[in-house]
């Protein structure tokens, strides 16, 4: 039997790791996606969609379909998922590992605020600025419903959850975005303060050099911590090398 890897997805990574592990002979590779778009990109060999149910179940699924190497290459923030990929390893014995960007650091010119949460983001903004450009994706609003003071511009890839500010503009985009674009968008919607979470690769970091270039405020909110004990590669390339080492 093939030996089987299943990779937690939903990230550009993810997707480059399906294509490259698919492209060798011999090897069944599942990318599991949560759901949550509705129109996500390709990805290369088996896919399946939806949770687990919680760590007992995935380490059921882990069981079942008989895993030999578990890959998580979720988002930064899906903190409970990669929690439940730790537990579910654990429990099973499957070699897993955790494919994770590594994050954003600002330079000397940058007018970083980092924050640990969406809450804190929102209570600092009302010193920043008044017309917010938000990027920390489509759920998580409800933390800046309270300001109503404030213009709020949303940028997510499908349409954000209530509740949500009283004065906001959506904006549907789908990364990646050069400087150009980002400084455009800044200065058209006179953006005067920027909040990002910190995702960490070039997809969306051109935001950054964006609010750099017109010295823009930017809150940054912190990724929560992984599982203890977890093995972290930063790229691809790293989890690669971990699954010839650690598959069959």
């Amino acid at each position: 039997m093939a030996p089987h890897v299943l990779i937690l997805g939903g990230t550009t990574e993810a997707r480059e790791l399906g294509a490259a592990l698919t492209a060798r002979p011999g090897l069944r590779v599942t990318t599991s996606l949560a759901g949550r778009v509705a129109r996500p990109g390709p990805v290369a060999g088996e896919v399946r969609v939806g949770g687990f149910g919680g760590a007992d179940g995935l380490a059921g699924w882990l069981r079942e379909q008989r895993v030999d190497a578990l890959v998580d290459a979720t988002h930064p923030f899906a903190e409970s998922i990669t929690a439940n990929a730790a537990r579910a390893a654990a429990a099973t014995g499957v070699p897993a590992v955790v494919l994770r960007r590594p994050s954003w650091r600002p330079g000397p010119e940058d007018r970083w605020h980092p924050v640990t949460s969406l809450s804190t983001a929102a209570d600092l903004l009302p010193e920043l600025g008044r017309r917010v450009l938000l990027t920390t994706g489509r759920l998580g609003l409800a933390a800046f419903a309270y300001l109503t003071d404030l213009h709020f511009v949303v940028r997510s890839v499908e349409l954000p959850e209530p509740p949500m500010p009283p004065h906001t503009e959506v904006l549907l985009a789908r990364g990646p975005f050069t400087v150009a674009d980002e400084s455009a968008l800044l200065y058209d919607h006179c953006i005067d303060v920027l909040v990002t979470k910190d995702s960490g690769g070039e997809a969306t970091a051109a935001k950054l050099a964006a609010a750099r270039a017109l010295r823009l405020p930017v809150v940054v909110v912190g990724r929560p911590p992984l599982p203890e004990g977890v093995t972290v590669v930063p790229d691809v390339a790293g989890a690669v090398a971990w699954l010839s080492l650690n598959s069959p």
